[in-house]
């Protein structure tokens, strides 16, 4: 049996379903309980559950992650909420300084199972300061698992597994995805593995890897290059950290050519890492040099029309494969 939900919807039901079998498990942040969430992501957990467990805060992201540090640590499963993932940059020292290395620190004697939810990502014109792909912020950061769920069911079955994991995970909850819809299976076996990529579409000619928005255009293009005889791989990574390697190097041995298609720019960033990797440590398997697609080296544009331009879009995507199987 399986239910149909928007990637809004399915994120409550995830902490729900977790709050349910674990009375560890709390929720806290900005307009959390009562609101519902400033993007509606958290309805009727506080009818349910109550104050003690879904509790609002203070307009402090230092407060927040502060004290969901203190809760993992003295024994609770905390999933704490940052509005919008740029206002990481407010709380940076609690998450790279304490919540990322607290468990290495004590040599395991303390565990850190806390969960930061953010919204990330572009497209639906908030701005320069609210519309980064900050989980890039972080990959630099050793102790912190970085989880970009693409779709519903991998909402659903990533966040059940964040909320389960002994180890600090920062889940990033994309803004320009909250309307699509999908199904989710009532079946115990969605919870998802963190580190497994999923080869969305199979394909012999290009290995394309995509997440979050970028997933989805990927998917577009894949359709459109089908028609001309191009036969694109598409993976979605949906953690980044830690990063399946071996779904992409299993892809590259029949493909021989790589391309990625990000969100955010290109220095610093997962992409740029993955392409890093796959060159030095996997040359013998390219037959033509890996393409990385990323967003201007700018911030994020507040018109509609240059936000659009300075993401990705399909055509970009069909033209750059084009060029690749001339290789």
């Amino acid at each position: 049996m399986t239910d149909t939900y928007n990637y809004r919807q399915i994120i409550s039901k995830a902490i729900a379903d977790e709050m349910k079998i674990d009375p560890d498990v709390v929720l806290f942040g900005e307009d959390v309980g009562a609101a519902g969430g400033a993007f509606k992501t958290t309805p009727n957990l506080f009818n349910e559950f109550g104050p003690n467990r879904v509790r609002d805060t203070p307009i402090s992201e230092q407060a927040i992650v502060g004290a969901a540090l203190g809760a993992a640590m003295t024994g609770l499963r905390p999933v704490a909420e940052i509005m919008f993932a740029d206002f990481a940059g407010v709380c940076y020292d609690q998450i790279a300084n304490q919540v990322a290395k607290y468990r290495y620190m004590t040599n395991g004697q303390v565990r850190v199972p806390l969960v930061i939810r953010m919204a990330n990502g572009a497209g639906t014109g908030f701005g320069a300061q609210h519309s980064q792909a900050a989980e890039n912020w972080f990959l630099n950061v050793p102790g912190l698992k970085i989880v970009t769920p693409g779709t519903v069911s991998d909402v659903y079955g990533l966040l059940r597994a964040a909320i389960r994991d002994d180890n600090p995970v920062l889940f990033y909850e994309h803004k320009g995805l909250f309307a699509i819809k999908g199904e989710v299976e009532r079946v115990e076996s969605e919870v998802l593995p963190l580190g497994k990529a999923d080869v969305v579409r199979k394909g012999t000619d290009i290995t394309l890897v995509a997440n979050q928005m970028m997933r989805h255009r990927a998917m577009e293009a894949a359709e459109i290059l089908t028609a001309e005889g191009i036969s694109l791989e598409v993976i979605d990574p949906r953690t980044i950290v830690p990063f399946d390697d071996a779904t992409v190097i299993e892809s590259l041995s029949t493909t021989s050519r790589l391309m990625i298609v990000q969100e955010g720019a290109r220095d610093g960033s997962w992409g740029s890492s993955l392409v890093s990797r796959m060159f030095t440590e996997h040359f013998e398997l390219f037959d033509a040099p890996p393409v990385l697609l990323s967003s201007e080296d700018t911030p994020t544009p507040y018109a509609g029309n240059l936000e659009e331009l300075w993401l990705t879009s399909v055509d970009e995507i069909v033209a750059a494969a084009r060029e690749q199987v001339r290789y």
